[in-house]
Formats: structure tokens, sequence, C-alpha cells
């Protein structure tokens, strides 16, 4: 309870229970932040939050378009822009097979490493569990997507072949297992990041507590 103000003593000295002091205290104390009626508005930021992943996604997904023109124009039966041997430019060649998958083999993990680190969030909040399912789920339809394009370039765009021999002669993907190299260098990105880049809980914890001890000494 409030002691009575002394005769001659302002009502704002008269001295304060342990309540009332502690709140003035934290009303006036700039470490202990804002209280409860400051905090944020926890539904509107996990409803951002969720906006931002599938906006994240979508990107991904859509990176297989691009993807897919880059390997028309580089592999070996497209372009053929990253040899440049004109004996490779012909899809009839068995020695430009092998290089048109690892060429979008290659492209494939590219795309994988970025899109692990575009959705990986931020230095102080690791991804979650439906983060890492829509990227590696995003990365599987980018994946199919660049595989699609760059058979629809060869299509409209490569020299008319015989395909009656091999199917491969045409511009195509002969080892379909490249389509995993995408959504699993995601992955592997994802969790690559959370092991070394995200800050442990009692690291930030620890740096917190010195500045205060440092304070008090």
């Amino acid at each position: 309870m409030t002691q009575p103000a002394v005769h001659g003593q302002f009502p704002q000295d008269a001295p304060l229970d342990a309540d009332q002091a502690e709140g003035r205290t934290a009303a006036h104390d700039p470490a202990r932040g804002p209280g409860p009626e400051a905090a944020p508005d926890q539904p509107a930021l996990a409803a951002t939050r969720r906006a931002v992943t599938w906006r994240k996604a979508a990107v991904i997904a859509a990176a297989g378009i691009p993807v897919g023109l880059l390997w028309w124009l580089l592999a070996p039966s497209g372009l053929n822009l990253l040899s440049g041997n004109p004996e490779l430019r012909g899809g009839s060649n068995t020695e430009g097979w092998l290089p048109r998958d690892l060429v979008l083999a290659g492209l494939f993990l590219l795309a994988g490493c970025i899109s692990g680190a575009v959705a990986s969030g931020s230095k102080n909040a690791e991804p979650s569990g439906r983060d890492v399912l829509l990227a590696v789920g995003a990365g599987a339809v980018g994946a199919l997507a660049g595989w699609g394009t760059g058979v629809l370039c060869g299509l409209w765009w490569a020299a008319p072949e015989v395909t009656s021999a091999n199917a491969s002669i045409a511009f195509s993907l002969r080892s379909l297992a490249v389509l995993a190299i995408w959504p699993a260098a995601a992955a592997l990105t994802l969790f690559l990041n959370t092991v070394f880049a995200t800050p442990k809980p009692g690291a930030k914890n620890a740096a917190a507590e010195q500045p205060s001890t440092q304070a008090s000494e």
C-alpha cells in the first residue's frame, strides 16, 4: 500500500510500493523495450511472411524457362555456343549426347544453389519446414519447366532431322535423373545455410548478456 504523504511533501514525492516502482522503472528503462501494448501484430507478420514465401516459390519455378532457353543456346544439338564445335551442332553425332545432358545438369546445379540461397530467409530466423518443402517443390517444377522449354526450342528452331533411328537425335534429355539435381541442390543449400549461417539461440543469448555484464562492471 502507498504510504500517506508527509506534511510538506508533494504527492509525487510520496514513496511507492514495489509494484508501482517496478512499473515506473519498466516504463522508463529503454533496455527493457516497449510493453506488451507495443508488440507487433503477430498474425499480420505471419501472413506477410507466407506471402513472401509463396512469391519466392513462384520466382524459383518460373526461373526454369530461362534455364531451358540457356540449355538450348549452350548445349550440343542446339546452338552449341559452349563448345563451338560445328560437328556437335547436329543431333546425329552421338558424341554430343552426353555433353548435352551435362550442360543441363550444370545449369540445374547452379539454379538449385541460387534457389536455396533465396529461400534461406534472414540471418536471424532459419527457414521453417514449410519453406523447405516449397523451395524443393518449386525447384522440381522449375526443372520440369527447363526441360520442356529446351525441348520446345529444339522443335521450333532446330533443323529438321530424321529421328527414326534414335529419339535422342532430336534435342532432348537422355537421363531423366538430371531433373532431380535442381531440387536436391536447393535442399542441400538450405541445410548448409541452416547449419553454418543461422546463429544458434545460445550464441544470441550470450551476445545479448555480454553488454549488460560489461555495463554492470
